[in-house]
């Protein structure tokens, strides 16, 4: 297949593979771990062409509060980066995307697909596809708050990062993308009647440069098989007008090559695949542009990606940050160090997360991670989790 980098508006992007925003992983100590991933050796140099804060709640970047001030955080390797914001009222989601420029956002997102109870009941999130209205004069705002506070060339070239601005000359606004599922009940998208196709020709009409849709409706949250066929129906639908990009189910670099030759999108976003293979990015690229991926990574290499991704989370914030979810983030990591014996049976790593989960700091986690190497800490069962978006 030909593999062509994703145009968002005036940005062309350096692949057509954006990370997700995951709700309570996707911090900069994360996002860094895999832009580092993309520009490893073994690929071709590229792999995550966007990567996407955690989602933001407008009112609290406003508010200044210290929560969404640390998931906002970004630095200068961090580029270029999405930020998402999730809320219903359309004047404080403008002013929320005039604070994420001002913060170094190069795509702003509006959240229209999480599912979690919290986002809905609050009439944010996939609640908005019950209130097509109400989506469509929230990006239409946004919108126009963005047009407001053009960047210049040069602001533009200190947040593009390997990304590259097609605008001739002059400034340039902030590309507005939207990110939505294919409807709220299964039962409507069983009988043909998802919003989501609808949707995304109303929002490229205001001025939306992109969509990306999760193949679930908000009934599945996370559960059940991604439709790809759904995914398609919003392809066909916007007819070129603007890029779709997939999101939904995947896990290996086969699952994105598959999920654009099936439905057409011009883009994949991955979510919690991404954190127990944050070199899927560099692999998806590679597949895409050569045919093959590369060679999965050594243990040794593994592991020291955990090590810099727990140095990362101290600089970044603290050590009690960072102690605290490398002990819940070890099991997605642990994921890929499994093996297997000399009669094919799985070896886990249950004793290397209980040791994980039961260290007090980041150099006993580093006495541990070196126990394992040594072959240390293996054995055990193997616990899957929910591997959703």
């Amino acid at each position: 297949m030909i593999a062509r980098p994703l145009q968002l508006g005036s940005i062309r992007l350096a692949s057509n593979l954006l990370l997700a925003p995951i709700a309570g992983y996707c911090d900069l100590a994360f996002r860094t771990i895999v832009r580092e991933w993309s520009a490893h050796p073994a690929g071709v140099g590229i792999g995550v062409g966007l990567a996407c804060t955690d989602l933001l709640s407008p009112q609290g970047l406003l508010r200044g509060t210290a929560t969404s001030l640390d998931l906002a955080a970004t630095n200068d390797i961090d580029k270029p980066v999405g930020m998402q914001l999730y809320g219903s009222d359309p004047e404080i989601m403008a002013q929320g995307a005039r604070w994420a420029v001002e913060h170094g956002a190069t795509i702003v997102d509006i959240n229209m697909g999480c599912p979690v109870d919290k986002v809905t009941k609050k009439d944010g999130g996939s609640k908005l596809l019950t209130d097509l209205s109400r989506a469509v004069a929230i990006a239409k705002r946004v919108v126009e708050e963005l047009a407001k506070c053009p960047l210049s060339r040069e602001e533009w070239m200190r947040r593009t990062g390997n990304a590259v601005l097609l605008a001739p000359g002059g400034t340039c606004p902030v590309p507005l993308t939207c990110k939505m599922r294919l409807c709220w009940a299964t039962s409507d998208y069983e009988a043909g009647l998802a919003c989501s196709p609808h949707l995304a020709k109303m929002l490229a009409d205001v001025g939306v440069v992109a969509v990306t849709v999760h193949g679930r409706t908000t009934e599945m949250k996370f559960s059940g098989e991604v439709q790809l066929a759904g995914i398609a129906r919003v392809v066909e639908a916007v007819n070129g007008a603007i890029p779709v990009i997939g999101n939904g189910d995947v896990r290996e670099a086969e699952d994105a090559v598959r999920m654009i030759s099936t439905t057409g999108c011009q883009g994949v976003m991955i979510g919690r695949g991404a954190l127990s293979t944050p070199w899927i990015f560099r692999d998806a690229w590679t597949l895409q542009t050569r045919g093959v991926a590369p060679a999965k990574p050594s243990e040794r290499e593994i592991i020291d990606s955990v090590r810099r991704y727990l140095a990362l989370m101290v600089e970044h914030r603290d050590e009690h940050y960072a102690m605290v979810q490398i002990r819940r983030r070890m099991t997605w990591f642990a994921k890929r160090l499994m093996t297997l014996d000399e009669r094919g049976r799985i070896v886990g790593v249950k004793p290397l997360k209980e040791a994980v989960r039961n260290s007090k700091s980041p150099l006993e986690v580093n006495r541990h991670l070196d126990t394992f190497l040594a072959g240390g800490l293996r054995g055990g069962s193997y616990e899957t989790e929910e591997a959703g978006a």
